[in-house]
């Protein structure tokens, strides 16, 4: 990986957080003024799938434990506020999703928990393999949070006054 210094590594890492962070958010809110579709819910898990090629560095490898602990850490706890922040409502024959005055700042509060966790396992695990423990963590928590997504649409849609969108 080079000469990089772990200090830079870590705010870079940060600073990109926050970045991805705040543009979830943009692209929540504009999201909401379009029909939710099945296409719409499954996308940004499957997108976010590519993330397990950094598996092929061995530098970011770890027992496989560990990521079946930071899935289901993801998928337990981290998932929770957001299914409990999402609503669906029916306009014109098709399902929206509602704004929710507390996506914003349950996703920054998820952030704030992430960097205070990533100094913790820091002290135990390389750069590389934290990255990849919190990658796992977030796909588990994106997985659980679309699955319910898709279960609400598919019961909203399911009821016969909808029809389902592609």
């Amino acid at each position: 990986m080079g000469n990089i210094n772990p200090s830079l590594l870590h705010i870079g890492s940060t600073l990109g957080a926050l970045f991805m962070a705040l543009m979830v958010i943009f692209i929540r809110l504009k999201a909401s003024a379009r029909p939710v579709t099945i296409r719409k819910i499954w996308i940004p898990p499957l997108g976010m799938s590519t993330g397990f090629a950094m598996f092929v560095a061995p530098a970011v490898r770890f027992p496989l434990w560990w990521a079946a602990v930071a899935f289901l850490i993801g998928w337990f706890i981290f998932a929770y506020p957001l299914i409990r922040s999402t609503h669906f409502e029916q306009r014109d024959g098709q399902i929206y999703a509602q704004r929710s005055k507390s996506f914003a700042f349950i996703l920054l509060g998820l952030l704030l928990v992430r960097t205070l966790l990533h100094e913790f396992i820091n002290r135990y695990v390389s750069i590389p393999q934290s990255g990849g423990l919190f990658f796992i963590l977030a796909f588990g928590m994106i997985v659980h949070w679309r699955f319910f997504m898709f279960k609400r649409y598919k019961a909203m849609t399911s009821s016969g006054s909808l029809l389902p969108q592609p």
